[in-house]
């Protein structure tokens, strides 16, 4: 499973998702996927990253999201 390469620890960058063994926040790779950076520019800037790490932040926002309860707004 992809998000096997998430972790969470409230020892490491209090609590956030991060890549497995790394200070990396799974933050980080979705916020620069959205500016426009390319797969090739994540693995150039952290050279620890792997292609399937952030793969494995994809599938962990999505998942992430598709558990969100959703509540309307009352007028």
């Amino acid at each position: 499973m992809a998000t096997e390469r998430i972790e969470i620890n409230p020892a490491v960058m209090l609590g956030k998702p991060v890549i497995r063994g790394t200070r990396i926040p799974v933050e980080i790779i979705l916020r620069k996927l959205s500016e426009g950076a390319t797969e090739a520019d994540l693995l150039d800037a952290y050279p620890r990253l792997q292609r399937e790490d952030i793969q494995a932040a994809l599938a962990y926002a999505a998942d992430a999201v598709a558990h969100e309860t959703i509540v309307p707004k009352t007028a």
